[in-house]
Order: C-alpha cells, then structure tokens, then sequence
C-alpha cells in the first residue's frame, strides 16, 4: 500500500520538479550554437545538478535501498561528476565534520540521557492521573507535555518513549489509541520548531543559513513563532481535528488475543498414546512442513515451555498451542495421533505465566530499525531472541498467517510471547519499542535533575553565545557519559546514524545546488509562475510547496534542497531572505500529511491501526491553516 502510494506521489511530484527543469535542458542544447564555451558549461552544469536532484528525489521516495546508504552515494556522484558540479573531493565530505552534523549527533546521546533518567516516563505516568478517561483532556496533555520535551530534545526519541505510555493509557481508560497517537506525533514535530535544539532539521537549516546569508539560527531566535504555531497546533488537534481523527482500535478488553481476533487461529492438542510422532523433536516434526504451522507453547504436567522448542521430544499426554488455519491444522493431524480440545478456548492467561515470565507484547518497528525491509525469517529473529510470533499489524490490517515471510515495514506492529529474559532484551535494542503495560519504576529524582541540568547547561551555554552549539553539545555528551546516564556503549546505539549519514550526504548537494546556479535557475522557474503575486503570498507558495516535499522525502533533504533556492528567489524580488529561511525550515517540519514524510509518523502508524488517508484528512487542513499563518507571521515578526 505505502509503495503504491508513494509511486503515485512520487511520479506527480518528479513531474511538477520537471515542468521547472526541463527547459533548462532546451536552453543548454540552444548553447551550443548561441553562446560562449563558459556559459556553455554553465548550463550543463545546472542540467546535470538538476537530474542529480531528480534522481536523489526518486529514490529517496522508491527506496531500493535504506535512505542513508542513498545519501551517502550523493557526494560520489558528486565528485564523479565534478566537471559540472563543481564540487571537490574536500567539499563532498564536508558533511560529515558539518557542525550541524555532530551537533544531531550528540543531540541523540543527550535525549537518550533524559530517557534513561526516567524524566519522560516519569511525566507520562503523570498523564492519566490528570485526564482520567476524559478523550479531550487525554489529547491536549499529551499535546502540551510533548511539544514541550520536544522542544528542547529531539523529538523522535520522545516519541520513542510515549508511544507505550500513550497506548497503555488508551487500554486502562478504554480510549481508542487512534485517537491519542496521532496528536503525539504531531506535537513532536510542532514542539520541534520551538527552539534550534527541537530537531535536525532546525539545526541542518541553520548551518546552511549562516553559509548562504551569514545568519545562522539563535537559540531561541524564532521561539516567539514557533510558541505561536504550536498553540495554534493545539487548538486545531482539540476542536477539528480530534473529530476528525478515526478511532480504528478499539480496546473491548485488557487481552490482545481478544482485541487482535486471533482466536480462531490458535488451537490446543494432545498427543495421544499411540502417536508417531512419539520420541520425536518438535523441530523435527515442524521445521520442514511445506505448512503454515507454529508451535507457539508446549503444556507437560501442569509446567509451560515455549522457544526455543524445536529440541523439546514430543512425549504422549504433551499439549501443545499451534497457530495454524484450523483447516491446514485438520489436514497435519490426520493419521498422527494427535488429538483436538475443541472445548478450550485459548485467552491471553493460559498462554501468559507470571511465575515464569512469560508475558504476551507488542513490539512496534521504528523507522530506523533493522528489521525494516527483511522478513522474520531473514533476520532470524524467532530464534535470536527466543520469541512465539503470534500475528502481525500493518496500520489497520492484520496478519496470521506466512507470518515468517512477512516483509516488515517501519509502524509495523509484532505480537509476541515471550519470556522475562527477552522482554528485557527487547527493551534495551532501540531497533524495537516495546508496548507493555508495566509502569517505570527506575528512575530516582536526583537522576532527572542532573540529566536536566546537563541540557539546560548546554542550552545556556549556546545561547549565549559563550561556546558554539557543537561544542556545547558535546561536552553535554561527556557529562552524561561521566555522569553514568548514558554508559559509553549505549553512545553508538543512541545515534540514528541514517539521520547522520542522510546530513553528510546531502550537505554537499547543497554546496553544489548553489555553486552552479541551479538554485538560482528554480527560483527563476518558480518566480515566473508566482512573480505576479505580493511577497507574503509567494512566501506562503514556498511554504505550503517545501511542506508537500517533505510529505514525500525526509525533511533534512527538503531543507537542503529548498532554502538555496527560497534565498535566491528572496534576492531577485528584493524581500529578505531570512524569512524565506524560516518559511522553510518551518515548513520542513509540517509533513502532517503522510505516514512516510517524517520518522514519528512511521512510528505511530501501527499502534495506531491507520490507514494512509488517515493523515491526509487530519493533516493536510492543519498544513493549509499553517501556509497561511506562518507567512504572514514572519512578515510581522521579521518584515518581508
């Protein structure tokens, strides 16, 4: 569905990129015979910058491969092609000792220091005791407390670490997590404008302001708007948009066998006295079946085993739970002795086991995971951690079958029993959130404070200028290391390195969109459309076009590809670039409109049961209010 879809967007969007760029490649033919061998090159090298843009869009958007390994084939081709783009082997790996770079870097390292303090936990377990079962109340409080953390820390992680609380609290209260999930998300981003720290995109924006037009973002510099549009944000998801948001899960009960309707697929045997298959390993019988059959528990005297059981020796009087069709089931058991208890009905406590640990879960799979892309099969994951897979959510489908084959995508959503020991493994790999309805305990006030005093430390000392925000940031790094908030191994896991590899790759395209006046040449395209019209409104266009882009692509890559191009179209209508910077940026954050345009939306697209149009007709009238306050805003605030 999500690559139908993005199909679709994709060849509307590339066609809307070459209405502005095809007549440069007439133009550059036109060269040859009418101008000069200098300007010659020129325009070859805006064509082949273009079709490099071209082709970057393309695959950002069918991803054949993960997108970082994408970004990082950018400064290759680059220097490839560096006759026309102008860009040199120092230049093309500039990105990665960018300042914006480390500083998103050592940004992740920090909001995993206030994670492992307990503070976000802490302030979610608050929630509940604040709203009740009131929906409204719910949805503004995750609203608020959101934005504001993500303020100040990046806001993926935060959304990493309230997509459990907030699910949770849907089950206590009977709220519908749909209804709940995607206001989180959409505070995070809103959050995320408030200051420079909120998200990469603000601080990617502001590296590439201060190269353009020598200003690059303060602290708090657009605080005032952002304020602004996250209040503005609020009210719409509390009034509009809560009425217009699906409940596409209802919770009827505390079991997730119940609320996933697996029932019919699981069912309970007995080998009899007589069977075949006496003597034999569970593996043994199973593993080559050309069926879809998993044994998910085995029952010997009152005592529950589960994986890894392919070892276990099938014993008469053993039960064993299998998921399976009940038809292919019917067909396996003929003629081996195994008998059907039609009259048990599988609930969530026969399977679960609180003596031994055993505790059915949810686990989401977020954007940057692994297991993105890969089947159950392929990353081996039954058997790595020990787990019985039971079903599989895609937004508001479900899956029970072929389960092992199943080709994850990120907001996919496992079932799973498991046992204590893999419970806390899976809690601990960042590749999985998991959705389990213990409260945190772990986390002491004097931790809170002191994970807390590192970052406002390090805000302090980049806003008042005392130490760039790069340095600051890590030797926030360091405090939390010495501190024993972060320990020194969890530093590398802490970083989404796609993020940083899609920053490095992409900073140098940057360079070279300006170097040889593709920029410039866009801006022309752009302007002869919307030249007609006052500045505010073609700061608007700019807005609501770069908020389309980044439905589609990354918002690190519309930053680096649209605020050239705003900066060149500000200098040739005599408005002031900053502003059209800032239209961007804040645009860059505002893909409310699709799953797939930003991480925290891929995370909650699971949990949440979604479907695609979910976001569209919750996001795209917050997108249009915003086109039209946030242009308007700047110009007040900054003149235009």
């Amino acid at each position: 569905m999500f690559k139908q879809i993005k199909k679709i967007v994709s060849i509307l969007l590339i066609g809307v990129v070459l209405a502005f760029l095809y007549p440069v490649i007439v133009q550059a033919v036109d060269n040859l015979n009418q101008y000069q061998e200098t300007i010659f090159e020129f325009n070859i090298s805006i064509a082949v910058v273009s079709s490099l843009i071209i082709l970057v869009l393309g695959l950002f958007i069918w991803e054949p491969l993960p997108i970082g390994i994408i970004a990082l084939a950018v400064p290759v081709m680059l220097v490839v092609l560096n006759l026309w783009t102008k860009v040199s082997t120092d230049q093309a790996l500039s990105g990665f000792s960018n300042k914006a770079t480390v500083t998103v870097m050592a940004m992740f390292v920090l909001s995993r220091g206030i994670q492992n303090s307990g503070a976000v936990q802490l302030l979610g377990n608050k929630i509940e005791d604040l709203t009740g079962n009131n929906e409204k109340k719910q949805v503004g409080a995750i609203t608020v407390f959101t934005g504001i953390i993500a303020s100040v820390i990046n806001n993926t992680p935060v959304v990493a670490a309230f997509v459990p609380m907030v699910t949770n609290l849907a089950r206590r209260t009977k709220v519908s997590p749909s209804k709940l999930l995607i206001p989180l998300s959409y505070a995070s981003m809103l959050g995320g404008t408030i200051t420079l720290l909120g998200t990469s995109t603000n601080i990617l924006a502001s590296q590439v302001s201060a190269r353009l037009i020598n200003h690059p973002f303060g602290m708090f510099e657009f605080t005032k708007l952002g304020i602004i549009v996250f209040v503005v944000g609020l009210i719409y998801l509390i009034t509009i948009g809560y009425y217009l948001i699906p409940e596409r899960i209802k919770f009827e009960s505390k079991s997730l066998i119940k609320d996933y309707k697996i029932e019919q697929f699981l069912t309970e045997v007995e080998i009899d006295d007589n069977s075949p298959l006496l003597g034999k390993s569970i593996g043994e019988v199973f593993k080559n079946l050309d069926k879809d059959l998993d044994v998910i528990q085995m029952t010997r005297k009152g005592e529950q085993f589960m994986e890894p059981l392919d070892v276990k020796t099938i014993r008469a009087g053993d039960h064993l739970v299998i998921r399976a069709n009940k038809e292919m089931l019917l067909k396996f058991i003929e003629n081996k002795g195994i008998s059907l208890l039609p009259d048990i009905k599988i609930n969530q406590n026969q399977l679960e086991d609180s003596v031994q640990g055993q505790k059915i879960i949810e686990v989401v799979v977020p954007d940057n995971s692994f297991m993105a892309g890969q089947t159950i099969n392929e990353v081996n994951f039954l058997e790595r951690y020990d787990a019985s897979l039971l079903a599989i959510k895609h937004g508001e489908k479900r899956s029970y079958e072929n389960l092992k084959d199943f080709t994850l995508r990120a907001g996919d959503v496992i079932l799973l029993l498991v046992t204590e020991a893999t419970l806390k493994r899976l809690e601990n790999n960042k590749n999985f959130i998991i959705e389990d309805d213990l409260e945190t305990t772990d986390y002491s006030f004097s931790k809170i404070f002191l994970a807390l005093g590192i970052v406002a430390t390090v805000i302090i000392l980049a806003s008042m200028k005392i130490i760039s925000i790069a340095i600051a940031t890590l030797g926030g790094v360091i405090a939390m290391v010495t501190s024993n908030l972060v320990k020194p191994k969890e530093v590398y896991d802490a970083i989404n390195w796609e993020v940083v590899f899609l920053l490095a790759g992409l900073i140098p395209l940057g360079v070279a969109i300006e170097q040889t006046g593709t920029a410039q040449f866009i801006a022309n395209q752009l302007l002869k459309v919307t030249g007609i019209f006052p500045p505010v409104v073609i700061l608007g266009l700019f807005y609501y076009f770069t908020a389309l882009l980044t439905n589609v692509i990354s918002n690190n890559a519309s930053v680096v590809l649209m605020i050239p191009v705003a900066v060149n179209a500000a200098h040739q209508i005599g408005a002031n670039p900053f502003a059209f910077v800032l239209a961007v940026t804040f645009a860059a954050s505002a893909a409310f409109s699709s799953p797939v345009g930003y991480q925290t939306n891929l995370m909650i697209y699971g949990p949440g049961g979604y479907k695609f149009r979910d976001f569209m007709f919750v996001g795209a009238p917050l997108e249009i209010i915003l086109a039209v306050i946030i242009p308007v805003l700047i110009s007040i605030f900054w003149g235009i």
